[in-house]
């Protein structure tokens, strides 16, 4: 499976990055919205997993842009809440379509059940 990684701390995309390469996905990352939204426009993907808290273009401004351009495509939305641990921007996300959406941090069992609830084909991590 093809997935797009938004996330902005480098040191989460790689662990997440790490848990997906596991399950033997193909991984293209993106540090923030607008950067994920180019890769998106040049090649195809089965899942995006994007963090909502990001510098530039934030998590819920790409779901929007997702769900206008990709109406199909899985996306996974997660976050820690950010410098508040505010929670609701993940139910925020999935009043705007998310397929799923992770607490940060999370388990690689807690990723794969996402996967699986997202609707995407081949769900194994």
């Amino acid at each position: 499976m093809r997935v797009l990684l938004i996330e902005d701390d480098g040191s989460v995309r790689r662990i997440v990055r790490k848990m997906l390469e596991r399950g033997r996905h193909e991984v293209t990352e993106a540090e923030n919205g607008r950067v994920g939204l180019d890769r998106l426009r040049d090649s195809a993907f089965d899942l995006v997993i994007t963090d909502i808290v990001m510098p530039e273009m934030d998590g819920l401004e790409t779901l929007i842009e997702l769900r206008k351009h990709y109406p199909a495509l899985a996306v996974i939305a997660m976050s820690g809440g950010g410098r508040t641990g505010n929670m609701d921007f993940l139910g925020s996300a999935e009043k705007l379509g998310a397929s799923a959406v992770l607490h940060k941090p999370f388990t690689i069992d807690v990723l794969t059940t996402a996967i699986a609830s997202s609707g995407v084909a081949a769900a194994g991590v």
